[in-house]
């Protein structure tokens, strides 16, 4: 008898999430790929949404195919949509894994839920700063963290994540720890901000669309679209608050936000292009590094800003910050090798240099709006060797 093509959820007992991951482990390791269809054949009828109570959890050698279906967080669950199954509570080493792909195929959906337990990153207070309906409940952490993340993946190398629309999500909507020669393609993301819960708008903090976080490189990112409630692509290299446990809850890094000797967290060899969006007046894109990690050998090619007019983003670039929180402005030489090229501004600033730059070329640069194409906020003294073309004020 032929080997199926592929394995459906669809095939196995249990909850939703619980038939998912089933199907997940009976193709670990096979070749075949797990299909998600639009129809959940439940034992209490048929719908067209999968609910998930916890995790869909991805082992190495997966390809998990999203064929027009709607996954939604349950009110129940506190936890991310999606994860890298090497990772998660309590695992305090994490084992690399290799080969993920998660691709949607037509009109795929991933939301958040109705009423979350939990949003924001591990600063925010639920309740206080941001919506969560966990706020007070004893034995359950009071602050955000890496659950609240839709898409999480640790130390995997050769991954593919292609084709969603994502809305809602409770913090980061994709965030990748320590992931190498992997690609992320045509993803839409939709939130901005807060949302209407019982009739009232509650406040969720830390919507990023995609966050690249300590140790990633030789990725490929390439048609970001859509509107977030904060950072729509996000470079992040910061040693974290919290110490350096992986699979703490403390932390919105399930990988500990350290810094490892011989620039092994360095992100590096990153290829942007093709960004369309805004965010709810933060920043289109930013890169942030402090703490002695650094980011250099970055591609941005093509980024439109389509920021409103009534509510522009702070910034549609934003390079480092003087914050102490941060770490203050990095030395020169740990944030270089920038080629930004192609984009057009709508943002109160177009590019804002608010840590150091060295060795890089910003070029064909237009801005929308009156004021400066690039903001010295930390000083020029700060910028070296930055060689400037095509800086258009339109207008003018």
């Amino acid at each position: 008898m032929p080997k199926p093509s592929f394995v459906t959820p669809n095939a196995f007992q249990g909850s939703d999430i619980e038939r998912v991951n089933a199907a997940i482990r009976a193709a670990a390791g096979t070749g075949t790929r797990v299909v998600i269809p639009r129809r959940n054949h439940t034992a209490d009828g048929e719908r067209d949404v999968w609910l998930l109570d916890s995790a869909i959890l991805v082992p190495s050698d997966t390809t998990l195919e999203l064929d027009n279906c709607h996954l939604k967080l349950s009110d129940r669950c506190r936890d991310n949509m999606i994860r890298s199954a090497n990772c998660g509570r309590g695992i305090t080493e994490i084992e690399p894994v290799r080969d993920i792909h998660i691709r949607g195929i037509g009109n795929v959906l991933l939301e958040g839920a109705d009423h979350p337990r939990a949003t924001g990153d591990s600063a925010k207070t639920l309740g206080k700063q941001t919506y969560g309906t966990d706020a007070g409940v004893e034995g359950e952490s009071q602050t955000g963290d890496w659950r609240n993340i839709g898409i999480l993946l640790a130390f995997v190398e050769g991954f593919r994540i292609e084709n969603l629309r994502i809305k809602d999500s409770h913090c980061w909507a994709i965030s990748l720890e320590r992931c190498a020669f992997g690609t992320v393609r045509d993803v839409h993301f939709e939130s901005s901000g807060s949302k209407m819960i019982d009739g009232k708008r509650e406040r969720i903090l830390n919507q990023d669309g995609l966050d690249l976080r300590q140790g990633c490189h030789d990725l490929t990112v390439d048609g970001i679209t859509g509107h977030t409630g904060d950072d729509l692509v996000a470079l992040t290299d910061i040693v974290g608050r919290t110490g350096g446990v992986a699979g703490s809850d403390t932390s919105t890094m399930v990988s500990a936000p350290i810094c490892r000797e011989g620039g092994a967290d360095d992100i590096r060899n990153v290829l942007l292009t093709n960004i369309r969006g805004h965010c709810a007046g933060h920043h289109v894109v930013r890169f942030l590094n402090a703490g002695g990690l650094r980011i250099h050998d970055v591609v941005l090619n093509g980024l439109i800003d389509t920021s409103p007019a009534d509510r522009p983003c702070k910034a549609t670039i934003k390079i480092g910050d003087s914050n102490p929180a941060w770490g203050g402005v990095t030395p020169l030489g740990d944030t270089t090798r920038f080629t930004l090229s192609n984009i057009i501004s709508a943002s109160q600033h177009t590019i804002l240099l608010a840590g150091s730059l060295t060795d890089s070329c910003l070029s064909n640069v237009v801005r929308r709006l009156p004021g400066e194409v690039i903001t010295y906020e930390s000083g020029r003294e700060n910028v070296r060797n930055v060689q400037c073309s095509g800086l258009v004020r339109v207008g003018e």
